[in-house]
């Protein structure tokens, strides 16, 4: 049974910082783009970063520069560092798998609220 499991959330004051983190389980983790998606209260969940099995990184131009996104392939972790924490990146935080041709799947959320 494929499951993402996110962690990680938490309170953090306006430039701080937090690590999410996402375990997956799900076979052939490696073909997978893995991502990172948030929510905020009212608006569209948006994309925030993905990683290729190979590697290769997309980010929103909102976090560039502040977030960073890695993968253990061994593991089957994806880390998303994120600093210098601003209110605006307070919304729920969600995993995300997907591959060519096959069923996306999509983690159950982890909450990460930025405030003084």
């Amino acid at each position: 049974q494929v499951q993402l499991v996110e962690s990680g959330g938490g309170l953090v004051q306006p430039g701080g910082s937090l690590t999410l983190s996402c375990a997956a389980t799900i076979p052939f983790f490696s073909l997978y783009r893995m991502g990172w998606y948030r929510q905020a209260p009212g608006k569209q969940r948006e994309l925030v970063a993905t990683i290729t099995g190979g590697g290769s990184t997309n980010y929103a131009d909102s976090v560039k520069g502040r977030f960073t996104i890695s993968r253990d392939n061994a593991k089957k972790t994806v880390p998303l560092q994120m600093n210098s924490l601003k209110p605006e990146d307070t919304a729920v935080y969600y995993c995300k798998a997907d591959r060519p041709s096959t069923q996306n799947y999509w983690g159950q959320g982890t909450q990460v609220t930025v405030s003084s």
